[in-house]
């Protein structure tokens, strides 16, 4: 502050005559630059906000008062004129003097309350962010007699008021000039001026223009009549490129009276994560409060981009975002019900349309249906799943399989799916975002269907059984095999199963490997560990190599005479199947396989050198 205010932490000297901020004013520019404000622009929303409730109260008593906000830049400096209800003296040192103080309350305006964007002293301090002197001209619509009054500011926190002759302001109003701060002058250049006037006034209701251009386009897109619904989307879809930058696949309306929402919801014409928070495009009362709201819409709804105008949302402090209260989840719920009627009138009058949004967006879907039951009821026919018997629907795979059987994890179908298809048994593959939660779910809309998980035993029973004479014949063979894969806790099964050009199988289930898991730390833990680890040991069932009868290439090692020969050759099929199961392979197994590898690679050489 200034030597005048500095005075008052003297008590022995006389109050000062010059008016003072009762605030550190320095330090109030510097909260709103750098803490409160996200960007100096926000200046020239609190102006238009100034602007436009000062119309707003003088049409609360003079319904049909002119409503005009004119904006005219020069060099370096910028002048704002309203035709609103304009101040008196009193109301400037009222208004204007103390920080928070909002012209929503002053007498005779209360009936106007809910038409108020902003407040008038904190707006024209925002100013401060871009200006380093701001004076205001003004004339009361309610005073008429009043004579105009002066009020000029400068940011270190001093102000003057003074009245001036009737001819400075003939009519009711305000005018405010302000005079940039140095290194701020791009602020109030014309182009910029135009541009954020644009931006934030788009929408409202009132006649703005910069200079000779005006600001304000009315109706907004979604309120227009279009001679046609393709023309609508048209114009819709020319609306979000331009605003959002792309084009969408589809427009939903966004109709909610008991909120006073107007505005509609641009589908995304590209796949996007679950995980990214959507920037929403709000306006309060047809001024642009946030082009980021993230809070507007439910998490699931995350393909649509949103541009609305509503009077009921409340914003935060800084008019930057919106305020998370009870009237935001409301608004949230009535938003999402909006999209979740779009998506059920496509599934019943529009299959095509919902084909290709499903092909771009069934996550956004899926993440619906795990919580709405009739939502997983109406898209059973169209949500995609990955299936041994290609990609098909929930209701199409049901009525081809009597026991619907799906895994946990990718690796799980991967490990299975060229089998069990074999063998005729119908897998989904429940290993990507809410697929297994989906699966589980599908009793509880379609009765009658029965859901298992697929595990290591359920497959080893689909496949088909060795004739007891022939796997005694194999003992040996057997016997071999299993003591050489029991120190990786995997035991060796034989059994007869389609495809040929499967030698063998790796399967396991999640207990097999936690169990395995468990014992891979006992083994490198120290002695306290590895005591407290063995007591966690558990009866889960151990991986199992599964050896394909029918194969030519098992047949032949099961008549190996060379016990050697015959558990490096187990070694590289039990590595080769962990390959195909694309299993993460711990240190013993990549030990066994390039053991394995060289056991071969040396048995050939031998094998070469004797003949």
């Amino acid at each position: 502050m200034d030597s005048q205010t500095s005075q008052s932490s003297q008590p022995s000297l006389p109050s000062p005559s010059p008016h003072t901020f009762q605030v550190d004013l320095r330090g109030l520019v510097d909260l709103l630059s750098h803490h409160l404000y996200s960007s100096p622009k926000v200046y020239l929303r609190e102006l238009l906000q100034n602007a436009v409730d000062a119309i707003t109260a003088r049409r609360a008593a003079e319904p049909d008062a002119p409503a005009l906000v004119r904006l005219f830049a020069e060099p370096g400096a910028l002048r704002v004129e309203d035709s609103g209800v304009g101040l008196t003296e009193a109301d400037v040192h009222d208004l204007l003097a103390t920080i928070g103080r909002s012209s929503k309350r002053a007498e005779g305006l209360q009936e106007a309350r809910s038409d108020f964007l902003g407040q008038f002293g904190i707006g024209l301090l925002a100013c401060f962010v871009v200006a380093e002197r701001i004076r205001v001209v003004s004339r009361s619509a309610r005073t008429p007699d009043a004579a105009p009054v002066e009020w000029t500011a400068a940011d270190d926190g001093s102000y003057t008021v003074r009245t001036l002759p009737d001819d400075a302001r003939p009519e009711p109003g305000t005018t405010v000039h302000l005079v940039a701060r140095a290194g701020a002058a791009e602020w109030l250049a014309e182009d910029r001026v135009l541009a954020l006037a644009r931006d934030f006034g788009s929408l409202l209701p009132y006649d703005v223009r910069v200079g000779e251009e005006a600001v304000t386009d009315l109706p907004a897109p979604w309120d227009r009549t279009y001679p046609s619904p393709a023309a609508r989307r048209v114009a819709l879809g020319r609306h979000c490129h331009d605003l959002f930058g792309f084009t969408p696949l589809d427009a939903i309306e966004l109709d909610v009276p008991l909120a006073g929402i107007r505005g509609v919801a641009y589908v995304l014409p590209s796949a996007v994560s679950p995980a990214q928070r959507a920037g929403h495009r709000v306006h309060l009362k047809g001024m642009l409060l946030t082009e980021r709201a993230e809070q507007l819409l439910p998490d699931w709804a995350f393909f649509v981009r949103c541009v609305l105008d509503t009077d009921s949302l409340r914003p935060t402090a800084s008019r930057e975002a919106l305020y998370e209260d009870e009237t935001l989840a409301a608004v949230r719920e009535a938003l999402g019900e909006r999209i979740r009627s779009w998506l059920t009138g496509l599934a019943a009058g529009d299959p095509e349309r919902l084909a290709a949004f499903l092909a771009v967006h069934h996550l956004g879907v899926k993440s619906l249906a795990r919580h709405d039951r009739e939502m997983l009821r109406t898209m059973l026919p169209w949500l995609p799943f990955e299936t041994t018997d290609g990609r098909l629907s929930l209701e199409e795979f049901a009525r081809r399989h009597p026991v619907v059987h799906f895994t946990r994890t990718v690796e799980e179908y991967r490990q299975v799916a060229p089998i069990a298809s074999a063998q005729g048994v119908g897998v989904v593959n429940g290993g990507y975002t809410y697929d297994s939660e989906l699966v589980e779910a599908l009793p509880s809309v379609r009765p009658g269907t029965v859901v298992a998980e697929l595990d290591a035993d359920t497959v080893t029973a689909h496949l088909d059984a060795v004739d007891p004479a022939v796997e005694l014949a194999l003992a040996g063979f057997l016997a071999t095999a299993r003591a050489k894969l029991d120190p990786l806790g995997c035991d060796v099964v034989l059994r007869a199963f389609h495809p040929l050009s499967v030698p063998a199988l790796h399967l396991d289930d999640r207990a097999a490997r936690h169990e395995q898991a468990r014992a891979q730390a006992e083994e490198e833990a120290d002695d306290l560990w590895a005591g407290i680890l063995g007591s966690l040991r558990g009866e889960a069932p151990r991986a199992r190599l599964v050896l394909n009868h029918l194969s030519p290439l098992i047949r032949r090692i099961g008549s190996l005479g060379e016990p050697e020969l015959i558990g490096t050759a187990v070694e590289s099929l039990y590595g080769q199947a962990l390959l195909m199961a694309q299993r993460p392979l711990r240190p013993a197994d990549s030990a066994l396989l390039n053991r394995a590898f060289i056991g071969l690679l040396e048995w050939a050489t031998n094998g070469e050198g004797d003949r």
